[in-house]
């Protein structure tokens, strides 16, 4: 008898078109609309910011791979530039630019490679790099860049700070006429690049629709002067609430598995994110209500998993 090399399970067999690469360069795809904006509102210094930590990714990921004796075709996934793109995009765009180089190296290697790679990494590798750099070098990623038509196009304070919560109208807000970080600022072309990934199905809208409920509910409620009293639309166009909930949220690898888990992941991290706005020593918690979320995927998968079809349960 020949010998089979090919072990398949039982059916159903579900197959998809878009392979994990395709996949990876859709939500590249998805993204330009808010790095064009970010260059167009700070400048080409966005660009450069950009740049540095895409190729910082890429070169750790093919060093790396080859430390472990791995195939280097595995840098074309599209991963290693999803990760310096989203990566770049939590950074002030005249950040010095030995800090995307940094984040970039901590992000491959202590958040995707040391896990074992591609699928295998518990957290999101570049909020892992985006806030190993917030705590080395809070200064250096606080120092924001007003936009370029700006009077005082030097720095200034981002919306969610206390010294910066005034003066800005909801429409400067949405379209990105303040200073931030290069890929959260702009609320129109984040939005752009969502409903692209809702709309190819590449995404759900349960983890950002409950994660940016949460934070509008919780925000309207305990956010102001006495209850009921919060400016929720303020907490939904400042930060990177909208870049975390559509981008970062949703990555494959470290979000739940099930439609009610997903909802679950979205809540904790939108009670986490307000918690940490209101009551915090950063004015940000986006990126640490994911984090902390990610960790606790396995028992919210463990509790929310699908009946097998057939058993019952006791």
């Amino acid at each position: 008898m020949p010998s089979n090399n090919l072990t398949v399970t039982s059916s159903p067999h579900i197959k998809s078109p878009l392979s994990a690469r395709k996949i990876m360069y859709l939500v590249i795809l998805s993204l330009l609309p808010a790095g064009i904006a970010g260059i167009y509102i700070f400048g080409l210094c966005s660009l450069k910011v950009m740049l540095i930590s895409i190729i910082s990714c890429v070169i750790s990921e093919a060093v790396f791979l080859k430390l472990r004796n791995r195939d280097p075709k595995a840098i074309l996934d599209g991963s290693a530039i999803l990760t310096g793109l989203l990566l770049a995009y939590n950074m002030p765009p005249e950040i010095p630019f030995w800090i995307p180089i940094v984040g970039g190296v901590v992000s491959i290697v202590l958040g995707k490679q040391i896990f074992g790679g591609l699928g295998h990494n518990i957290f999101n590798p570049a909020l892992v790099g985006r806030v190993f750099l917030q705590i080395s070098w809070p200064v250096y990623m606080t120092t924001w860049k007003n936009p370029k038509w700006a009077i005082d196009a030097v720095s200034s304070a981002t919306p969610l700070a206390k010294e910066g919560a005034r003066g800005f109208s909801y429409l400067d807000l949405f379209l990105g006429n303040h200073g931030g970080s290069i890929g959260e600022v702009c609320i129109l072309a984040l939005i752009i690049g969502a409903l692209f990934l809702i709309f190819t199905k590449i995404i759900s809208f349960h983890i950002p629709a409950s994660f940016i409920g949460t934070v509008m509910v919780l925000a309207w409620i305990f956010g102001g002067e006495g209850f009921f009293r919060g400016d929720f639309i303020f907490h939904l166009l400042t930060g990177g609430l909208v870049l975390g909930a559509f981008f970062m949220a949703t990555d494959y690898v470290t979000c739940p598995l099930t439609r009610k888990g997903k909802i679950i992941f979205g809540i904790g991290c939108g009670v986490l994110t307000v918690l940490i706005r209101l009551r915090g020593s950063y004015p940000e918690g986006v990126s640490y209500a994911i984090l902390f979320m990610n960790a606790v995927v396995p028992l919210i998968d463990r509790y929310t998993k699908t009946r097998v079809y057939g058993v019952s349960k006791k």
